[in-house]
């Protein structure tokens, strides 16, 4: 199904560390150079969080706080026993950070840092023309067909998830939606939804004042074959509503934090975080701990242009093998102009370009949009039915199902680890094996390849490893095989092969 409607929203940042302005001066006291350091980026005025220094007696921290006259609001204790900590009327910031990191009883102090969501709106006159080419492009609206995730081919081996819990970390979602509502994940205490970490939130449900969530749900996981709206990557899966980023796409750390704590405690096993920003501690020690749970960690890396190798922007640049940093690609298959990529960080691509799906407001609505924020949910759908089709695989197994199975694109080389972009049909499929097999009358090499049923794989030789030339190709039987012999002569040069499939 493929729906043309017009365009709007895209990711999250967060920034963090505080600066001012130093300027040198000679001997006389005139000045010779300045150094302008980058502004202190906005955090919360009357929070600030710390964590714990090992060994550190807990009663002595608490004493310390109530000296300094801090309050503590939360403590992660999953996440190294990190505290949120209110400040006393009149309090600042980096006046009792610096208290703290002095005490000698905290590992780290820092503040309450907030986070914004990128906004990216194209303008290009075939915007309103976007339609679900990301999963099968067939050239519509001057697309290059088959610059798609291969979704149709990806179906025919797996639809549902429905046994996997997919936590959105954003603004909400908008969970009576009809293309949303039957995949919602419901809290078996509370029948909630999700949860809302927002200070002073009356409605905890996770609801979505915004759009941007619920637009990432809708790649991920609309419900697929309903006849209405759109389809999810997986048709049926469990989404877990995670506020903590308000209507205008702001939230801060501790914020985050909860929401992370909250998805660990209730069996998410994939987070979506189409946002991004700062250095934290807090954060990095809280995206560590979804890693020690085995949560895959799907983070869209930025929509600036940026190289994110050389200008980090986090948690896409902390190197945890969780975390599966997403670029995001056009109809056409290049890189698009505004996506950020790093070729040591960021680790696949995915469509980003005008991107049609569920919207909040209504029961009903829909919007188009570009980002990598819409990059990042097609690989966590894509990694949900992959988990669902492999449950005894490690999280590290998983990623590298969908890490393995890229479409390599010339676009991409040396932009991102891959240097591919996400096809679900090959994530899905088992991995392409060759066997050998006794040789062929007159000494003629015989190998067996087995990649699956009705799978079509070009056979390639080399004789240096580095170039490839293809020499055969041909489709799987029923059994999932076919077998190839090739028969070169006496005084050929040594010769290497290997099979790949086809888009």
């Amino acid at each position: 199904m493929r729906i043309n409607v017009p365009a709007c929203l895209a990711g999250l940042i967060l920034i963090g560390a505080f600066a001012g302005c130093l300027c040198p001066r000679n001997s006389a006291g005139a000045q010779t150079a300045s150094i302008t350091i980058p502004p202190s980026p906005p955090y919360r005025p009357d929070q600030i969080l710390v964590k714990p220094k090992p060994g550190v007696s807990l009663s002595a921290l608490a004493g310390f706080h109530s000296v300094q006259g801090t309050v503590v609001l939360q403590t992660f204790q999953g996440i190294g026993g990190i505290e949120v900590l209110r400040l006393p009327p009149g309090g600042s910031v980096p006046d009792f950070v610096a208290r703290y990191e002095q005490s000698g009883l905290v590992e780290f102090a820092e503040p309450d840092y907030e986070a914004h969501t990128f906004t990216t709106s194209p303008n290009d006159p075939k915007f309103t023309d976007g339609t679900l080419w990301g999963l099968n492009n067939f050239g519509q609206n001057g697309g290059t067909p088959h610059a798609d995730i291969d979704a149709p081919d990806g179906w025919d081996i797996r639809t549902s998830a429905s046994n996997i819990v997919v936590a959105v970390l954003d603004t909400g979602v908008w969970y009576t939606h009809e293309d949303l509502a039957s995949n919602m994940w419901v809290n078996p205490h509370d029948g909630n939804h999700g949860t809302n970490a927002l200070p002073g939130a009356i409605d905890l449900t996770g609801n979505d004042d915004s759009g941007h969530g619920t637009m990432i749900a809708g790649v991920l996981g609309a419900l697929g074959n309903n006849g209405k709206g759109v389809a999810g990557v997986a048709w049926q899966v469990q989404i877990m509503a995670c506020k903590c980023f308000n209507n205008f796409g702001v939230g801060n750390s501790s914020a985050i934090l909860a929401c992370l704590a909250y998805a660990q405690t209730n069996g998410a096993q994939i987070i979506n975080a189409s946002w991004g920003g700062n250095n934290s501690l807090a954060l990095s020690n809280a995206v560590a701990s979804t890693r020690d749970a085995g949560i895959i960690f799907v983070q869209a890396c930025g929509n600036s242009g940026t190289n994110i190798d050389v200008a980090p922007v986090y948690p896409a640049s902390w190197h945890f093998d969780n975390v599966v940093a997403v670029a995001w690609t056009t109809r056409n298959d290049t890189l698009a102009s505004l996506s950020n990529y790093g070729a040591t960080t960021v680790h696949l691509a995915a469509p980003g370009d005008n991107i049609y799906s569920t919207f909040a407001g209504s029961d009903n609505g829909y919007f188009s949009n570009s980002g990598t924020s819409f990059s990042a949910p097609y690989v966590t759908g894509a990694l949900a039915l992959v988990m669902a089709r492999y449950p005894t695989e490690t999280y590290q197994q998983i990623i590298a199902r969908v890490l393995n199975g890229v479409d390599l694109l010339p676009a991409l080389a040396g932009k991102c680890v891959t240097g591919g972009r996400l096809n679900l049909r090959k994530a899905l499929s088992p991995p392409i094996s060759l066997t050998s097999l006794p040789s062929a009358g007159g000494g003629a090499f015989a190998m067996r390849v087995s990649g699956g049923a009705n799978r079509t794989c070009v056979v390639q030789v080399s004789t240096n490893l580095a170039a490839w030339f293809p020499v055969f190709t041909n489709t799987t039987s029923a059994d999932g095989t076919f077998d190839f012999a090739d028969n070169p002569s006496t005084n050929s040069t040594r010769r290497f092969y290997r099979a790949i499939s086809t888009p």
